[in-house]
């Protein structure tokens, strides 16, 4: 759990400032369950150039309460939780300073959004916050004021979190949060879980993650490894210690999350998903009369395939989809084996390819707009699907043929520029597994959205 604030002061000298205003939104990692947001009677003047800055001034603080009056809900909304800021070490000591004046030491874990910015986000001009929102799309207001900066502040911190693809957060977040490694229940665990879509993450005791997943229902999955009685669940329920997950609302977003982390981390008990995830693709060739024949057969990674299949069957259904809709033949796909006609031409649903009676230009331009339909070899697109929240969609982004990465953006910001969709980019491998998955995800899911660019 996250307690994400932001302070405002009176200025001044080293230790001498007072604190005018706080934001404190308490983030389990995915939404905000807690915030409290005050105005603060300093007891002292501010300075003019804070007043300019902020607009808070001392007649408004005149009726406001005095720390001491608010210290117990801060602590109360902090407790077991680790502070992030950005600038944490600025908003820590102003915190402890105005603790130690009232005789009591405030000690939590933190974490600083600059520090973390500058490693997710490396070479940005700027890690103002002002700045560094602006360039991701983060929308800010009430700019320079508590409760304004902090909700930034969470959206900053929600995609880096998004941007950490080595989980070095999260496991820092278990080893400085004792709590999660002290609950053995696993009702304790599942009762804190979703029932969304995403990726989790099952940690033993010192953080490192020993399994990877993904679900349409994280709650109900996580639930089952729980109940398996087979002997990778007993071995994972003896030393689960802490889930973690990822909402993605895209299945996608999750099956590409999955299949990296999976290559990256490489858990324990994750030995049997690290194997490639298919075994059949289709090619195609052109023949002695120069037509463009289609053939699944086993994937090759010498060879460019079309799109690939889980198996051959599925690899088969394909094929014989595709044969009625792009009004193919049977015999140039692979279906029917003859030296003649093929027995679709015989029902007057082949126009005679088989025996060089169609023109070859004719039929290739269907089995190009096939080929073209289900390969993304040189394209430019964007998939746009499904996102974390209501007013959020994801990006997955393909440049030249090649998987680039994924990210969110929120429906309010207008992605019109290649640019612009490569700063909330997450880079991700590119690999024969990723094809795979994007491939077979757009041929289940037509529906989804598909952006071509130059």
């Amino acid at each position: 759990m996250y307690a994400i604030l932001d302070i405002e002061t009176t200025g001044g000298k080293y230790n001498e400032e007072g604190i005018t205003e706080i934001a404190i939104y308490k983030f389990d990692g995915h939404q905000v369950v807690d915030q409290f947001i005050s105005l603060v009677n300093p007891e002292r003047d501010i300075q003019p150039f804070v007043v300019n800055l902020t607009g808070i001034n001392n007649n408004m603080l005149r009726n406001a309460p005095k720390f001491y009056e608010v210290a117990k809900r801060i602590v109360e909304i902090t407790e077991g939780c680790i502070l992030v800021a950005h600038n944490a070490q600025f908003d820590y000591r102003i915190l402890g300073t105005e603790f130690r004046r009232l005789g009591f030491e405030f000690i939590r874990p933190s974490l600083c959004t600059v520090e973390l910015a500058k490693d997710l986000i490396p070479d940005l001009p700027s890690y103002s916050l002002g700045k560094l929102v602006r360039s991701l799309g983060i929308p800010v207001t009430d700019r320079h004021r508590a409760s304004g900066d902090a909700l930034a502040t969470v959206k900053l911190f929600k995609m880096l979190l998004d941007k950490d693809t080595t989980k070095s957060i999260i496991q820092a977040s278990i080893k400085l949060n004792p709590k999660l490694q002290l609950e053995p229940k696993h009702l304790d665990i599942i009762a804190d879980l979703p029932a969304v879509t995403g990726v989790y993450y099952i940690h033993k005791a010192d953080g490192d993650i020993i399994y990877i997943g993904k679900s349409n229902n994280i709650k109900k999955r996580i639930n089952q490894h729980f109940t398996n009685t087979n002997q990778k669940s007993k071995k994972l329920q003896d030393q689960v210690t802490a889930v973690t997950y990822e909402t993605t609302g895209s299945e996608l977003v999750a099956l590409l999350k999955e299949s990296e982390e999976i290559k990256r981390v490489k858990p324990i008990f994750n030995r049997a998903l690290r194997r490639t995830t298919f075994t059949h693709a289709l090619y195609s060739f052109v023949d002695n009369h120069g037509y463009i024949n289609l053939k699944i057969d086993l994937a090759d990674g010498r060879k460019n395939p079309i799109t690939t299949f889980s198996n051959k069957q599925s690899g088969k259904s394909f094929i014989t989809k595709v044969v009625e809709d792009y009004n193919l033949c049977q015999k140039l796909t692979g279906l029917y084996k003859t030296k003649t006609s093929c027995f679709n031409y015989d029902l007057k649903t082949c126009d005679g390819a088989c025996i060089q009676k169609e023109p070859a230009d004719s039929y290739n331009k269907r089995v190009t707009e096939l080929i073209n339909k289900n390969s993304y070899k040189n394209k430019n697109m964007v998939i746009i699907d499904k996102g974390r929240a209501i007013d959020e969609r994801s990006a997955i982004l393909i440049e030249n043929g090649v998987f680039k990465g994924l990210g969110f953006f929120n429906l309010n910001y207008q992605i019109n520029n290649i640019e612009v969709l490569e700063s909330i980019i997450t880079p991700m491998q590119n690999n024969r597994d990723t094809q795979h998955i994007i491939q077979s995800y757009l041929r289940k899911n037509k529906q989804v959205k598909q952006l071509l660019f130059n």
